[in-house]
Protein backbone atom coordinates (compact mmCIF):
# COMPACT_ATOMS: atom_id res chain seq x y z
CA UNK A 1 0.00 0.00 0.00
CA UNK A 2 1.25 3.28 -0.96
CA UNK A 3 0.01 6.95 0.54
CA UNK A 4 -0.03 10.00 -1.20
CA UNK A 5 -1.28 12.12 1.10
CA UNK A 6 -4.85 11.51 2.37
CA UNK A 7 -4.77 8.67 -0.20
CA UNK A 8 -3.82 5.13 -0.37
CA UNK A 9 -2.96 3.17 -3.11
CA UNK A 10 -3.02 -0.30 -3.31
CA UNK A 11 -0.10 -1.45 -5.80
CA UNK A 12 -0.92 -4.84 -5.64
CA UNK A 13 -4.46 -4.00 -7.47
CA UNK A 14 -2.93 -4.59 -11.44
CA UNK A 15 -5.25 -1.91 -13.03
CA UNK A 16 -4.22 0.57 -9.93
CA UNK A 17 -0.57 -0.38 -10.76
CA UNK A 18 -1.39 0.21 -14.04
CA UNK A 19 -3.21 3.67 -14.28
CA UNK A 20 -0.11 4.12 -11.94
CA UNK A 21 2.27 3.57 -14.83
CA UNK A 22 0.09 5.57 -16.83
CA UNK A 23 0.30 8.47 -15.11
CA UNK A 24 3.68 8.00 -14.62
CA UNK A 25 4.78 7.42 -18.27
CA UNK A 26 2.18 10.02 -18.65
CA UNK A 27 3.86 12.39 -16.69
CA UNK A 28 7.10 11.40 -17.75
CA UNK A 29 6.09 12.20 -21.34
CA UNK A 30 5.06 15.64 -20.56
CA UNK A 31 8.39 15.84 -18.66
CA UNK A 32 9.76 14.87 -22.43
CA UNK A 33 8.15 17.06 -24.08
CA UNK A 34 8.61 20.05 -22.04
CA UNK A 35 12.03 19.41 -22.18
CA UNK A 36 12.17 18.78 -25.97
CA UNK A 37 9.86 22.58 -26.18
CA UNK A 38 12.46 23.87 -24.19
CA UNK A 39 15.43 22.73 -26.61
CA UNK A 40 13.37 23.36 -29.83
CA UNK A 41 13.12 26.95 -28.58
CA UNK A 42 16.77 27.13 -27.60
CA UNK A 43 17.49 25.87 -31.18
CA UNK A 44 15.20 27.84 -32.44
CA UNK A 45 17.13 30.94 -30.71
CA UNK A 46 20.55 29.34 -31.86
CA UNK A 47 19.15 28.68 -35.53
CA UNK A 48 17.62 32.00 -35.86
CA UNK A 49 21.06 33.71 -35.98
CA UNK A 50 21.87 31.73 -39.04
CA UNK A 51 19.03 31.98 -41.17
CA UNK A 52 19.72 35.81 -40.65
CA UNK A 53 23.24 35.15 -42.10
CA UNK A 54 21.91 32.79 -44.76
CA UNK A 55 19.52 35.16 -45.67
CA UNK A 56 22.04 37.69 -45.58
CA UNK A 57 24.07 35.77 -47.64
CA UNK A 58 21.41 34.82 -50.16
CA UNK A 59 20.83 38.49 -50.57
CA UNK A 60 24.80 39.12 -51.33
CA UNK A 61 24.98 36.17 -53.93
CA UNK A 62 21.59 38.08 -54.96
CA UNK A 63 23.68 41.19 -55.61
CA UNK A 64 26.82 39.69 -56.83
CA UNK A 65 24.45 37.80 -59.39
CA UNK A 66 23.17 41.45 -60.38
CA UNK A 67 26.79 43.41 -60.33
CA UNK A 68 27.88 40.54 -62.52
CA UNK A 69 24.95 41.34 -64.54
CA UNK A 70 25.53 45.03 -65.02
CA UNK A 71 29.72 44.47 -64.72
CA UNK A 72 28.61 42.38 -68.39
CA UNK A 73 26.74 45.16 -69.31
CA UNK A 74 29.27 47.68 -68.35
CA UNK A 75 31.84 45.58 -70.18
CA UNK A 76 29.26 45.56 -73.29
CA UNK A 77 29.64 49.47 -73.17
CA UNK A 78 33.52 49.44 -72.67
CA UNK A 79 33.71 46.97 -75.69
CA UNK A 80 31.47 49.27 -77.54
CA UNK A 81 33.19 52.74 -76.79
CA UNK A 82 36.51 51.11 -77.34
CA UNK A 83 35.16 50.12 -80.95
CA UNK A 84 33.92 53.28 -81.56
CA UNK A 85 36.78 55.02 -80.00
CA UNK A 86 38.91 53.17 -82.06
CA UNK A 87 36.97 53.58 -85.09
CA UNK A 88 37.18 57.33 -84.38
CA UNK A 89 40.88 57.27 -83.38
CA UNK A 90 41.56 55.69 -86.98
CA UNK A 91 39.57 58.42 -88.37
CA UNK A 92 40.88 60.58 -86.95
CA UNK A 93 44.52 59.55 -87.44
CA UNK A 94 43.69 58.96 -91.47
CA UNK A 95 42.67 62.68 -91.43
CA UNK A 96 45.73 63.49 -90.04
CA UNK A 97 47.33 61.89 -91.88
CA UNK A 98 45.66 63.58 -94.79
CA UNK A 99 46.65 66.91 -93.36
CA UNK A 100 50.23 66.31 -92.57
CA UNK A 101 50.56 65.02 -96.56
CA UNK A 102 48.89 68.14 -97.88
CA UNK A 103 50.68 70.04 -95.46
CA UNK A 104 53.74 68.95 -96.56
CA UNK A 105 53.19 69.06 -100.16
CA UNK A 106 52.04 72.77 -99.19
CA UNK A 107 55.50 72.74 -97.15
CA UNK A 108 57.48 71.42 -99.89
CA UNK A 109 55.93 73.63 -102.30
CA UNK A 110 56.00 76.86 -100.39
CA UNK A 111 59.84 75.64 -99.69
CA UNK A 112 60.53 75.08 -103.37
CA UNK A 113 59.07 78.18 -103.97
CA UNK A 114 61.23 80.34 -101.28
CA UNK A 115 64.20 78.64 -102.42
CA UNK A 116 63.69 79.80 -106.11
CA UNK A 117 62.74 83.06 -104.98
CA UNK A 118 65.87 83.27 -102.22
CA UNK A 119 67.89 81.98 -105.27
CA UNK A 120 66.55 84.75 -107.40
CA UNK A 121 67.32 87.16 -104.39
CA UNK A 122 70.61 85.80 -104.16
CA UNK A 123 71.40 86.45 -107.73
CA UNK A 124 70.03 90.17 -107.34
CA UNK A 125 72.49 90.52 -104.46
CA UNK A 126 75.24 89.06 -106.41
CA UNK A 127 74.19 91.34 -109.04
CA UNK A 128 74.59 94.53 -106.67
CA UNK A 129 77.67 93.37 -104.94
CA UNK A 130 79.05 93.51 -108.47
CA UNK A 131 77.84 96.68 -109.29
CA UNK A 132 79.24 97.76 -106.19
CA UNK A 133 82.56 96.46 -106.91
CA UNK A 134 83.02 97.51 -109.52
CA UNK A 135 81.95 101.42 -108.43
CA UNK A 136 84.59 100.51 -105.14
CA UNK A 137 87.45 99.79 -107.65
CA UNK A 138 86.25 103.28 -109.62
CA UNK A 139 86.38 104.67 -105.90
CA UNK A 140 89.60 103.19 -105.50
CA UNK A 141 90.88 104.91 -109.08
CA UNK A 142 89.52 108.35 -107.04
CA UNK A 143 91.10 107.11 -103.97
CA UNK A 144 94.58 106.88 -106.08
CA UNK A 145 93.62 109.99 -107.68
CA UNK A 146 93.28 111.94 -104.75
CA UNK A 147 96.31 110.95 -103.74
CA UNK A 148 98.23 111.67 -106.17
CA UNK A 149 96.43 115.18 -105.52
CA UNK A 150 97.11 115.57 -102.64
CA UNK A 151 101.09 114.55 -103.10
CA UNK A 152 101.64 117.56 -105.32
CA UNK A 153 101.63 120.70 -103.67
CA UNK A 154 99.71 122.89 -105.94
CA UNK A 155 97.59 120.09 -106.94
CA UNK A 156 96.32 119.86 -103.31
CA UNK A 157 96.07 123.84 -103.13
CA UNK A 158 94.02 123.38 -105.50
CA UNK A 159 91.66 121.01 -103.83
CA UNK A 160 91.37 123.25 -100.83
CA UNK A 161 90.63 125.83 -102.61
CA UNK A 162 87.43 124.03 -104.93
CA UNK A 163 86.60 122.84 -101.14
CA UNK A 164 86.56 126.26 -100.28
CA UNK A 165 84.53 127.61 -102.85
CA UNK A 166 81.47 125.25 -102.65
CA UNK A 167 80.97 125.83 -98.74
CA UNK A 168 81.28 129.73 -99.27
CA UNK A 169 78.72 129.90 -102.28
CA UNK A 170 76.31 127.75 -100.01
CA UNK A 171 76.85 130.07 -96.93
CA UNK A 172 76.98 133.47 -98.80
CA UNK A 173 75.16 135.78 -101.09
CA UNK A 174 77.02 135.87 -104.22
CA UNK A 175 77.40 139.62 -104.62
CA UNK A 176 79.41 138.64 -100.85
CA UNK A 177 82.49 137.32 -102.05
CA UNK A 178 85.44 136.81 -104.40
CA UNK A 179 87.52 134.45 -105.32
CA UNK A 180 91.02 134.77 -106.51
CA UNK A 181 91.06 138.65 -105.54
CA UNK A 182 94.42 140.61 -106.26
CA UNK A 183 95.18 143.11 -103.20
CA UNK A 184 96.82 146.30 -103.20
CA UNK A 185 100.40 144.29 -102.35
CA UNK A 186 100.06 142.15 -105.54
CA UNK A 187 99.49 139.27 -103.33
CA UNK A 188 96.17 137.12 -104.68
CA UNK A 189 93.95 135.78 -102.03
CA UNK A 190 91.83 132.61 -102.30
CA UNK A 191 88.78 133.68 -101.10
CA UNK A 192 87.31 137.78 -99.90
CA UNK A 193 84.65 138.29 -98.03
CA UNK A 194 83.29 141.91 -98.68
CA UNK A 195 81.97 142.21 -94.89
CA UNK A 196 81.00 145.92 -94.42
CA UNK A 197 83.28 148.54 -91.99
CA UNK A 198 83.59 147.23 -89.39
CA UNK A 199 84.97 145.26 -89.51
CA UNK A 200 85.69 145.37 -93.54
CA UNK A 201 87.26 142.45 -96.08
CA UNK A 202 88.55 139.52 -94.76
CA UNK A 203 90.90 137.12 -96.47
CA UNK A 204 90.82 133.44 -96.21
CA UNK A 205 93.56 131.31 -97.37
CA UNK A 206 93.64 127.76 -97.54
CA UNK A 207 96.25 125.90 -96.56
CA UNK A 208 97.12 121.97 -96.19
CA UNK A 209 100.08 120.71 -93.81
CA UNK A 210 99.29 117.53 -95.50
CA UNK A 211 103.25 115.93 -95.29
CA UNK A 212 103.44 117.05 -91.45
CA UNK A 213 100.63 115.71 -90.81
CA UNK A 214 100.78 112.08 -92.58
CA UNK A 215 104.54 111.75 -90.72
CA UNK A 216 102.60 112.29 -87.30
CA UNK A 217 99.80 109.66 -88.12
CA UNK A 218 102.92 107.31 -89.28
CA UNK A 219 105.11 108.20 -86.19
CA UNK A 220 106.07 104.92 -84.68
CA UNK A 221 107.37 105.22 -80.74
CA UNK A 222 106.99 108.35 -78.55
CA UNK A 223 110.36 110.08 -79.34
CA UNK A 224 109.21 109.86 -83.66
CA UNK A 225 105.61 110.99 -82.34
CA UNK A 226 106.56 113.97 -80.85
CA UNK A 227 108.86 115.22 -83.23
CA UNK A 228 106.44 114.58 -85.52
CA UNK A 229 104.07 116.58 -83.67
CA UNK A 230 106.74 119.47 -83.30
CA UNK A 231 106.95 119.45 -86.73
CA UNK A 232 103.52 119.68 -87.53
CA UNK A 233 103.10 123.00 -85.33
CA UNK A 234 106.30 124.63 -87.17
CA UNK A 235 104.41 123.86 -90.30
CA UNK A 236 101.45 125.40 -89.16
CA UNK A 237 103.09 128.24 -87.74
CA UNK A 238 104.45 129.34 -91.14
CA UNK A 239 101.71 129.39 -92.65
CA UNK A 240 100.25 131.85 -90.29
CA UNK A 241 102.84 133.77 -90.40
CA UNK A 242 102.82 133.85 -94.25
CA UNK A 243 98.47 134.82 -94.05
CA UNK A 244 99.31 137.47 -91.15
CA UNK A 245 102.21 139.39 -93.77
CA UNK A 246 100.10 138.61 -96.85
CA UNK A 247 96.50 139.56 -96.35
CA UNK A 248 96.01 141.98 -93.40
CA UNK A 249 96.68 145.49 -94.93
CA UNK A 250 95.79 148.17 -92.44
CA UNK A 251 92.89 150.09 -93.99
CA UNK A 252 92.19 147.65 -97.06
CA UNK A 253 91.23 144.40 -95.40
CA UNK A 254 90.24 143.17 -91.92
CA UNK A 255 92.26 143.62 -88.58
CA UNK A 256 92.39 139.42 -88.88
CA UNK A 257 92.14 136.48 -91.40
CA UNK A 258 90.75 132.86 -91.58
CA UNK A 259 93.25 129.61 -92.40
CA UNK A 260 91.16 127.29 -93.67
CA UNK A 261 92.45 123.43 -93.27
CA UNK A 262 89.94 121.56 -95.18
CA UNK A 263 90.90 118.41 -92.69
CA UNK A 264 88.49 118.03 -89.82
CA UNK A 265 91.28 115.53 -88.63
CA UNK A 266 94.18 117.97 -88.82
CA UNK A 267 92.15 120.83 -87.19
CA UNK A 268 91.12 118.45 -84.13
CA UNK A 269 94.63 117.31 -83.60
CA UNK A 270 95.66 121.13 -83.48
CA UNK A 271 93.31 121.79 -80.84
CA UNK A 272 93.90 118.37 -78.95
CA UNK A 273 97.87 118.48 -79.35
CA UNK A 274 98.75 121.50 -80.16
CA UNK A 275 96.86 124.09 -78.27
CA UNK A 276 99.70 126.84 -78.26
CA UNK A 277 99.68 126.70 -81.95
CA UNK A 278 96.17 127.92 -82.12
CA UNK A 279 96.80 130.60 -78.96
CA UNK A 280 99.94 131.61 -81.50
CA UNK A 281 97.11 132.42 -84.41
CA UNK A 282 95.28 134.53 -82.14
CA UNK A 283 97.66 136.19 -81.44
CA UNK A 284 98.84 137.05 -84.86
CA UNK A 285 94.81 137.81 -85.75
CA UNK A 286 94.92 134.32 -87.85
CA UNK A 287 92.34 132.12 -86.76
CA UNK A 288 91.73 128.50 -87.89
CA UNK A 289 88.73 127.33 -89.40
CA UNK A 290 87.79 123.54 -90.88
CA UNK A 291 84.84 122.78 -92.99
CA UNK A 292 82.49 122.66 -90.09
CA UNK A 293 83.78 125.96 -88.27
CA UNK A 294 84.49 128.08 -91.48
CA UNK A 295 80.60 127.09 -92.08
CA UNK A 296 79.42 128.45 -88.69
CA UNK A 297 81.65 131.64 -89.40
CA UNK A 298 80.19 132.22 -92.55
CA UNK A 299 76.77 132.16 -91.26
CA UNK A 300 77.54 134.82 -88.95
CA UNK A 301 78.99 136.63 -91.41
CA UNK A 302 75.73 136.81 -93.43
CA UNK A 303 74.30 137.90 -90.88
CA UNK A 304 76.11 140.96 -90.55
CA UNK A 305 76.26 141.42 -93.73
CA UNK A 306 72.30 141.05 -93.46
CA UNK A 307 72.58 144.09 -90.81
CA UNK A 308 74.62 146.31 -92.31
CA UNK A 309 72.13 146.06 -95.62
CA UNK A 310 69.04 146.93 -93.66
CA UNK A 311 71.14 149.68 -92.33
CA UNK A 312 72.03 150.82 -95.99
CA UNK A 313 68.36 150.64 -96.45
CA UNK A 314 67.16 152.46 -93.32
CA UNK A 315 66.00 155.42 -95.20
CA UNK A 316 64.31 153.73 -97.92
CA UNK A 317 62.34 151.67 -95.12
CA UNK A 318 61.42 154.98 -93.67
CA UNK A 319 60.50 156.28 -97.08
CA UNK A 320 58.19 153.76 -97.07
CA UNK A 321 57.08 153.27 -93.49
CA UNK A 322 55.79 157.24 -94.30
CA UNK A 323 53.85 156.44 -97.01
CA UNK A 324 52.58 153.63 -95.49
CA UNK A 325 51.43 156.08 -92.05
CA UNK A 326 49.75 158.63 -95.03
CA UNK A 327 47.94 155.51 -96.28
CA UNK A 328 46.13 154.35 -93.20
CA UNK A 329 45.48 158.18 -92.95
CA UNK A 330 43.82 158.08 -95.57
CA UNK A 331 41.92 155.02 -94.62
CA UNK A 332 41.01 156.53 -91.42
CA UNK A 333 39.62 159.30 -92.95
CA UNK A 334 38.11 157.41 -95.98
CA UNK A 335 36.53 154.99 -92.91
CA UNK A 336 35.18 157.68 -91.09
CA UNK A 337 33.22 159.23 -94.06
CA UNK A 338 31.80 155.98 -94.33
CA UNK A 339 30.28 155.49 -90.84
CA UNK A 340 28.56 159.14 -91.10
CA UNK A 341 27.09 157.80 -94.44
CA UNK A 342 25.86 154.70 -93.01
CA UNK A 343 24.65 156.26 -89.98
CA UNK A 344 22.40 159.03 -91.62
CA UNK A 345 21.11 156.03 -93.95
CA UNK A 346 20.35 154.20 -90.71
CA UNK A 347 18.61 157.64 -89.45
CA UNK A 348 16.57 157.83 -92.88
CA UNK A 349 15.69 154.05 -93.16
CA UNK A 350 14.18 154.13 -89.19
CA UNK A 351 11.89 156.95 -90.37
CA UNK A 352 11.23 155.07 -93.20
CA UNK A 353 9.94 152.38 -91.02
CA UNK A 354 8.42 154.89 -88.55
CA UNK A 355 5.98 156.67 -91.75
CA UNK A 356 5.02 152.95 -92.69
CA UNK A 357 3.57 152.34 -89.52
CA UNK A 358 2.05 155.12 -89.30
CA UNK A 359 0.07 155.14 -92.66
CA UNK A 360 -0.42 151.30 -91.68
CA UNK A 361 -2.22 152.44 -88.86
CA UNK A 362 -4.01 154.87 -90.80
CA UNK A 363 -5.32 152.59 -93.20
CA UNK A 364 -6.40 150.37 -90.60
CA UNK A 365 -8.62 152.86 -89.20
CA UNK A 366 -9.38 153.75 -92.73
CA UNK A 367 -10.86 149.86 -93.30
CA UNK A 368 -12.84 149.72 -90.12
CA UNK A 369 -14.58 153.22 -90.74
CA UNK A 370 -18.62 153.54 -90.72
CA UNK A 371 -20.49 155.31 -93.24
CA UNK A 372 -23.63 155.72 -91.41
CA UNK A 373 -25.13 158.98 -91.55
CA UNK A 374 -24.12 161.36 -88.95
CA UNK A 375 -26.57 164.33 -87.47
CA UNK A 376 -25.88 167.64 -88.78
CA UNK A 377 -24.35 168.42 -85.27
CA UNK A 378 -22.07 165.44 -85.23
CA UNK A 379 -21.48 165.80 -88.91
CA UNK A 380 -20.34 169.28 -88.31
CA UNK A 381 -18.44 168.44 -84.82
CA UNK A 382 -16.48 165.46 -87.14
CA UNK A 383 -15.91 167.65 -89.69
CA UNK A 384 -17.68 165.71 -92.24
CA UNK A 385 -18.23 167.66 -95.36
CA UNK A 386 -22.10 166.84 -96.62
CA UNK A 387 -22.32 165.22 -100.34
CA UNK A 388 -25.39 167.82 -101.22
CA UNK A 389 -26.62 170.97 -100.04
CA UNK A 390 -29.43 170.90 -97.66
Amino acid sequence: MIQIGDTLIDISNPAVLAGVLGAAMLLALMVLAVSALRAANRSARAVEPLVHHIGALGQTVQGLGQGQERLAGGLSHVSDMQARAQASMLEAMERRLEDVQKGMAETLHGTSTRTARSLGELQQKLEQIDRAQAKIEKLSGDVLSLQDILSNKQTRGAFGEIQLNDIVSKALPSDGYSFQTTLSNGKRADCLIRLPNPPGPIVIDAKFPLEAYETLVNAQGDEAKTRALRDLGSSVRVHIKAIAERYIIEGETADGALMFLPSEAVYAELHAKLPEVVRAGFDARVWIVSPTTCMATLNTMRAVMKDARMREQAGEIRKALKLLHRDVTIIEERAGKLETHLRQAGDDVSGLLTASARAGKRAERLDHFDFEELAPDAAERAGVVPLSRP
